[in-house]
């Protein structure tokens, strides 16, 4: 990513103190409800700091611009995904556990993202901002490290970097097939997600 792509999506100041912190929890969850009601394209700087209580300079003292704010809304949301990653992959104690941790991994990305309608918008956000796009990637690939640090020393070594490639793969993936998903009715939606993980069932049997 380019310096001044990088720059762009990035706060102009992290907050230290209290208050500054809560300004800036005001500003993300304000943006996250109005993401919810209207769609993303609709929101406004202005709107944002009118609503979250305070004038629009308090906004873009923290904030560039509006993507700046959908940057630290990914961060969060990328936060609280690898916790909830970390306590499914936790529970892989052998080869046996793989495949019903990704299924799990699996359905719980795509439940979290289906019952909030902010985060469904936020994400085909990321995808259309190619500076956020590459946040997305970056995340994909700790995500995918995660996972494989995890199950990696199960399999044999000459396995491995293959079974790194596929996973992140997998994982990359699995962001695009859900938002096809949610944008089917719930008989073919499922059919989708039911179709994607037997596909991740074939990938992960040649090397488990």
């Amino acid at each position: 990513m380019s310096e001044a792509r990088r720059l762009a999506t990035e706060p102009r100041r992290r907050p230290k103190q209290e208050r500054s912190r809560e300004r800036i929890d005001a500003i993300l969850s304000t943006t996250m409800r109005l993401i919810g009601e209207k769609g993303i394209d609709a929101v406004t700087m202005k709107e944002v700091g009118a609503l979250a209580g305070g004038p629009i300079a308090t906004v873009y003292h923290y904030f560039p611009n509006k993507s700046a704010i959908l940057a630290m809304l990914y961060e969060r949301f990328a936060e609280e995904s690898r916790a909830r990653f970390g306590a499914i992959i936790a529970g892989i104690r052998g080869v046996d556990d793989v495949t019903s941790a990704a299924d799990r991994l699996l359905d719980d990305y795509y439940n979290r993202v289906a019952a909030d309608p902010a985060i469904q918008d936020l994400q085909n956000a990321i995808q259309a901002d190619k500076a956020l796009q590459n946040l997305d990637i970056a995340e994909t690939r700790q995500q995918a490290k995660m996972f494989c640090d995890h199950v990696g020393p199960m399999l044999e070594p000459e396995r491995r970097d293959a079974f790194g490639r596929v996973v992140f793969l997998i994982f990359q993936l699995a962001g695009g097939v859900v938002r096809l998903a949610l944008t089917q009715d719930e008989a073919e939606s499922r059919r989708t997600i039911d179709d994607y993980r037997s596909i991740i069932h074939t990938q992960l049997r040649l090397f488990i």
